[in-house]
């Protein structure tokens, strides 16, 4: 019993032999006519080995990225909406749109969802907020206060892209400029006990009306006050028709 590497050595053999066998009606071999006729027009071979490729079409989402296998390639932003032909290979992502190639990734592997994005294919504000990461915001807002630091981080987990929450977390974080920091962390003590994830708008109204200025239980949730505190009781009397109440 021969083994593959075994029989592949006796095929290369046997072939040799084959290619040098002269011609029954004409002059020299196969071996002959590829070294002087055939074997100077010959190219190099490709570098890559060819790969097998995949098509499908996807639409340019508002995030300006598209979706395959359950993964996300950016796109250049002007791209949004339109429709693009993706060429899938175990290694890439190509994108084209009208046959042009836009855009190139390595394909992403391993847990669903993840995003690959080009800092070239963002609109300009993106591009901008790029310098930034969650990181440096929640460092931020650690400077400022625990409360602020409560609010940001479920502003920076609500976007499916990380960029998209820049902005919101950016106007919070800049009322510190404007109303000075400790109000701020009081205004994002105060819409704490609101809702779990208070927005810019919510701790932008508080600082507004002065809110955070306030007592604390001047404005808790009805559900944490004295039931009684606003109750108007008008006795059973006038329920009953006593016209002196």
């Amino acid at each position: 019993m021969f083994s593959l590497e075994e029989l592949n050595q006796n095929i290369r053999v046997k072939l040799a032999e084959f290619n040098s066998r002269s011609f029954q009606k004409r002059e020299g071999s196969r071996e002959s006519v590829f070294l002087t006729e055939e074997k100077d027009y010959l190219i190099p071979l490709p570098d890559k080995p060819f790969q097998i490729s995949e098509w499908k079409t996807a639409k340019v989402q508002f995030h300006y990225h598209i979706a395959v296998d359950k993964m996300k390639y950016s796109v250049p932003y002007e791209y949004i909406k339109h429709t693009v032909d993706v060429r899938m290979t175990a290694g890439t992502i190509e994108i084209f749109y009208r046959a042009l190639r836009i855009a190139s990734h390595p394909r992403l592997t391993g847990k669903p969802n993840q995003y690959s994005t080009l800092h070239e294919h963002m609109p300009p504000n993106h591009q901008h907020q790029a310098e930034w990461d969650a990181a440096r915001f929640i460092n931020w807002a650690k400077r400022i206060g625990p409360s602020t630091e409560k609010v940001i981080r479920p502003i920076l987990d609500s976007s499916q892209i990380e960029q998209q929450s820049y902005k919101s977390c950016m106007g919070i974080l800049r009322l510190g400029d404007k109303h000075g920091v400790l109000r701020l962390e009081k205004a994002a003590e105060k819409s704490l006990t609101y809702t779990g994830r208070p927005s810019y708008k919510n701790i932008n109204m508080i600082l507004k009306n002065g809110q955070d200025t306030l007592p604390t239980d001047t404005y808790a949730p009805r559900s944490q006050k004295n039931s009684d505190e606003f109750v108007i009781s008008r006795g059973s009397a006038y329920y009953g028709g006593d016209e002196s109440c």
